[in-house]
């Protein structure tokens, strides 16, 4: 081989040293340039890969520097709860936080009833009142009577009137039904009353002693109600 020739390497033929392959059999003279397949393992070894990485590690690299330099300028966002001053508990709360005082319920009295009931020995129907008024009778008493008292008229010509008798233990033993204790009256009038004509053992021997309760009744509504007895 020569400077201007080369030899081939199957036949010996000489060839120009431009000559890809031999002009006597073809056989090729110079090697292909091999073709480069890329780095060979998981990282790149070649100039320009590595340059790449080491550019892109850079830039990653001053912007972490660049904000640690900027988180230490700006100050910290301050802390809404610490700041944040307690309430100054006020008078009422303060009052609100004592101890409650336990108080017992108030007893509601019952509905004051329309008609005062009022007891006697007689009915004294001219002067519209009641004579020798009491609460307690016995045999010896010269009668029974009761009368009634409104602020307003009566209003009715009606009235029923029932008789029980408190029991020992606070039971109520009919002696007196209100179909039976029926009573006319003058419904214009604002009081009204009346002596049974029933002697006083006859009272006795049909209500029986003890204390005994006398309501009066205008239809449905409990008009009066007033408490007697008999010893």
């Amino acid at each position: 081989m020569t400077g201007d020739t080369v030899e081939c390497f199957n036949c010996g033929h000489e060839n120009p040293s431009w000559a890809q392959v031999c002009r006597s059999c073809g056989y090729a003279i110079q090697p292909a340039a091999p073709v480069s397949t890329g780095p060979g393992g998981l990282f790149p070894t070649d100039q320009a890969s590595l340059t790449s990485i080491g550019g892109t590690l850079g830039a990653i690299l001053a912007a972490i520097a660049l904000g640690l330099i900027l988180s230490g300028l700006i100050p910290p966002a301050p802390n809404i709860a610490e700041q944040t001053p307690s309430p100054t508990p006020s008078a009422s709360a303060s009052a609100s936080a004592a101890p409650s005082v336990a108080v017992s319920p108030s007893v509601v009295p019952s509905p004051a009833l329309p008609a005062t009931v009022i007891f006697g020995t007689s009915w004294d129907n001219n002067a519209r009142k009641i004579v020798g008024e009491t609460t307690t009778f016995t045999t010896a008493s010269p009668g029974f009577a009761y009368a009634i008292s409104l602020a307003a008229p009566i209003g009715v010509d009606r009235l029923e009137s029932a008789v029980v008798r408190v029991e020992a233990d606070g039971s109520e033993t009919v002696v007196q039904t209100r179909e039976q204790g029926v009573v006319l009256v003058d419904k214009t009038l604002l009081s009204d009353g009346l002596k049974l004509k029933y002697s006083m053992a006859q009272l006795y021997g049909s209500w029986g002693k003890g204390t005994h309760i006398l309501r009066i009744y205008r239809g449905e509504e409990l008009l009066g109600e007033g408490t007697f007895t008999f010893s």
